[in-house]
């Protein structure tokens, strides 16, 4: 069977990618590739970061194991806050800021595929949380007021836009003076191959839309944040080495956390 390539359009590919995570919340399956094998979701949040309290305070299903790193570890998530999560998926890291944040916060969730919404309401109404709500759109349109955020995080999403610098053109919008951004992606550190570009499996598996650290640093300071700093974590090569076994895409890109401020 041949491998289906990504496609020029960026509504095209962006459809791409939505149709695959549609199928990931049918079949509870993972980023990475097809033939990933079941998925352990607890094991893999583990692995990035979550402790075990955070993993027992959610609601079940709403962890997917879809993540490359826990942006609730660099957040700072304070009580009252008005916290944005690009990407929000099941709702699993909407549900711990809520905690975070606590009932005179408030949290919301956008994200572009409808079958993971109704999956993130469904598990909010088994959370009985009042604090939070989930947005369908896309995070390069943002249906978010401006300067009305304290914070946003995401995991592992970014990297999946077609247009990241909108993307982070619009979180600039929607924060407020002094907001931030606490970002967990992937990351490329050199120039991917042809091949890994070219994947629509690697693209929508969070590998081969990766941009270079310089790129994203870019970005930022073009879209107006400032205090910009990405961390990678060299670690995370063990774990991406599995995403899609014997393709290399460990030498090429890496989980990081993205922070700045407005």
């Amino acid at each position: 069977m041949s491998k289906k390539s990504v496609r020029d359009s960026a509504d095209n590919l962006r459809d791409q990618v939505r149709e695959r995570y549609a199928g990931i919340v049918k079949k509870s399956g993972c980023c990475c590739g097809s033939d990933c094998g079941t998925p352990d979701p607890e094991a893999i949040s583990t692995a990035l970061g979550y402790d075990k309290n955070e993993l027992e305070s959610i609601p079940e299903g709403a962890n997917l194991g879809l993540g490359c790193g826990n942006p609730q570890a660099i957040a700072d998530l304070k009580p009252g806050e008005t916290v944005l999560d690009l990407g929000s998926g099941a709702g699993f890291d909407c549900f711990l800021a809520a905690r975070a944040v606590g009932p005179e916060g408030h949290v919301i969730g956008v994200d572009m595929t409808s079958e993971m919404l109704a999956k993130a309401r469904e598990n909010l109404k088994k959370s009985k949380l009042s604090n939070v709500e989930f947005r369908l759109g896309e995070i390069e349109h943002l249906p978010v007021a401006d300067n009305s955020v304290e914070a946003i995080i995401s995991n592992c999403v970014v990297n999946l836009s077609p247009d990241k610098f909108a993307v982070y053109c619009e979180a600039h919008r929607v924060l407020r003076a002094g907001g931030r951004i606490a970002i967990s992606d992937v990351v490329a550190l050199k120039p991917l191959t042809k091949k890994l570009k070219s994947d629509l499996d690697t693209y929508g598996g969070c590998v081969g839309g990766a941009a270079l650290v310089s790129e994203i640093k870019e970005m930022l300071e073009k879209a107006g944040f400032v205090k910009i700093r990405i961390s990678v974590n060299e670690k995370s090569r063990e774990f991406i080495k599995d995403w899609f076994p014997g393709s290399g895409a460990e030498n090429y890109v890496a989980s990081a956390t993205i922070e700045a401020v407005k």
